[in-house]
């Protein structure tokens, strides 16, 4: 169950990098970007997180490969 819960973790920024309609938008700027850039960025930062976390663990042995990959 843990390691199904960790690969759900990695699926969550994923799909909010691909779901455009939550941040087709100019308005707001963050630091000058139009809001889709800062969107984007967030998403590549939370994969790299959690990715980093999902390596951690399954090197620890605390995740199994129980899903079909």
């Amino acid at each position: 169950m843990k390691s199904r819960l960790t690969f759900l973790l990695l699926t969550l920024p994923i799909v909010a990098g691909l779901a455009v309609p939550l941040y087709n938008r100019v308005t707001p700027t963050l630091g000058g970007w139009p809001f889709f850039y800062g969107w984007q960025t967030a998403c590549v930062l939370a994969v790299v997180l959690a990715w980093s976390v999902l390596s951690v663990r399954f090197r620890a042995g605390e995740v199994q490969r129980d899903l079909p990959l």
